[in-house]
């Protein structure tokens, strides 16, 4: 063979080499990334939070519940993270009040950045939604606000825990603090009372109307008017028009921020009159920011319904320990948002978020090995924390998949709260009662008959 020869036979054998290498070098890189938290195997913990941070839903309370969460990541953090060791890493997004920015949102935190548990969500109408993209992903939807029943009803899902109360409650819940006072209102019967029902058309007002509707059959009473509107109403005129001829002697009202200071504003304008306004939590929660919108008097003794904000809550009725954890949660709103009063959402975020963290997280990586998506459900569905055993007040107990309400916190409830004299007291149940409540409206609110 010719040194030519040669030379051209070598170069050969190097470009073939080469190529094989080239080759085997973007098969490697073309793998997908191995997800620590995937493996099992634990550096940090990150977290998807799913807020509308912008839009109508971020005044309501969906802002404050982000912030909740991120004071709960920031004091578990500051302890050395989950069992002390591992750091919380937050990975925030916006869901823009928008169910459609909210699952491409959801979407970017599951594809993208693979988080094991997505938190959130203030409104029940991206919920649903969210729950559904979790499920189907087998990505744990741990959901601190939204209350609509049609979450989890009848789907059973594996996936999505709330350890919030549900929107059935609330509505069950107004109705049955109404009867429960029936007397103060001067009717000998509960049958005797004229009340209506008003409400935003989406799953969190029909789960809310729904809850009013079987309670109101129960005690016989009269319904006499009964109205369901977009959220994003610009007039409510004529159905003011149609509630104030209707005469109820209690409103039975839910809606969102932007439609509740709408409604509040005509109202008076229209001269509306009754006896007791009653709101289901989202706008209801925030009266003092609607009353600095309306006028301070328009809101005073307004009813919601909702778990209490914890500057209300006895520490007597808490385990030990609660107590202080919720001091320390109310002095760090004080110190990053200045809120001295902060709405019930913020302790919602936070307790929530608490239960997540210091509940079920160190149960999933002692337990069943990480912090993987089943981990973290076998862990949620062994949960059993007791009456007291939260911030909250109630327990936590999920209910199984093969459950109709699969997923939903069953020790969880709310209560009736009432906006008097700059503060909410509670006033229903009794067992948690700070104050009576003032019923009927007194003289002084605009609203009085």
């Amino acid at each position: 063979m010719t040194k030519r020869k040669l030379l051209r036979v070598f170069f050969l054998l190097v470009l073939v080499l080469t190529t094989a290498s080239l080759l085997a070098g973007c098969g490697k890189t073309a793998q997908a990334p191995t997800s620590p938290q995937a493996s099992g195997e634990i550096k940090e913990i990150k977290i998807g939070l799913l807020n509308s941070m912008t839009g109508a839903f971020a005044p309501a309370g969906a802002l404050a519940g982000y912030r909740g969460q991120q004071i709960a990541i920031d004091m578990v953090n500051e302890k050395g993270g989950v069992l002390g060791k591992y750091k919380v890493v937050p990975v925030v997004a916006d869901a823009q009040s928008n169910p459609d920015i909210a699952i491409r949102e959801a979407e970017r935190l599951i594809n993208v950045e693979r988080v094991p548990v997505i938190a959130g969500v203030f409104s029940s109408a991206i919920a649903v939604p969210v729950a559904q993209l979790c499920e189907r992903n087998k990505t744990i939807f741990w959901i601190h606000i939204a209350i609509s029943d049609a979450v989890v009803k009848g789907k059973h899902q594996q996936y999505i825990f709330r350890p919030q109360p549900m929107g059935s409650q609330w509505g069950t819940g107004t109705v049955d603090f109404i009867n429960h006072n029936y007397k103060l209102f001067g009717v000998s019967s509960p049958s005797e009372l004229k009340v209506a029902i008003l409400h935003e058309d989406g799953p969190y007002g029909v789960s809310c109307a729904a809850g009013n509707m079987e309670r109101i059959q129960k005690y016989g009473m009269k319904l006499v008017f009964k109205q369901a509107y977009a959220v994003d109403i610009k007039d409510m005129t004529p159905i003011i028009t149609k509630l104030k001829a209707a005469e109820p002697d209690v409103i039975f009202h839910t809606g969102y921020f932007p439609d509740l200071v709408l409604f509040f504003r005509q109202a008076r304008e229209l001269g509306l009159k009754t006896k007791a306004i009653v709101g289901h939590g989202a706008g209801h929660a925030s009266l003092p920011e609607i009353g600095q919108q309306v006028g301070k008097d328009v809101v005073e003794y307004v009813f919601n319904i909702d778990p209490p904000p914890a500057q209300i809550i006895d520490p007597k009725k808490l385990a030990p320990g609660l107590g202080e954890l919720n001091a320390e949660f109310l002095k760090r709103v004080k110190e990053k948002y200045n809120v001295d009063n902060p709405a019930t959402h913020y302790t919602q975020g936070f307790v929530h978020t608490w239960i997540l963290l210091e509940k079920v997280l160190p149960v999933a990586i002692e337990k069943y090995g990480g912090v993987t998506p089943d981990a973290i459900r076998k862990a949620c569905l062994e949960l059993d924390i007791p009456e007291g055993g939260t911030g909250e007040g109630y327990g936590v107990k999920f209910a199984p998949p093969e459950d109709e309400y699969a997923g939903q916190n069953l020790r969880a409830y709310p209560t009736v709260v009432q906006w008097a004299g700059g503060k909410w007291n509670i006033v229903w149940p009794e067992n948690l009662k700070t104050a009576e409540p003032k019923l009927p409206l007194p003289k002084d609110s605009p609203f009085a008959k």
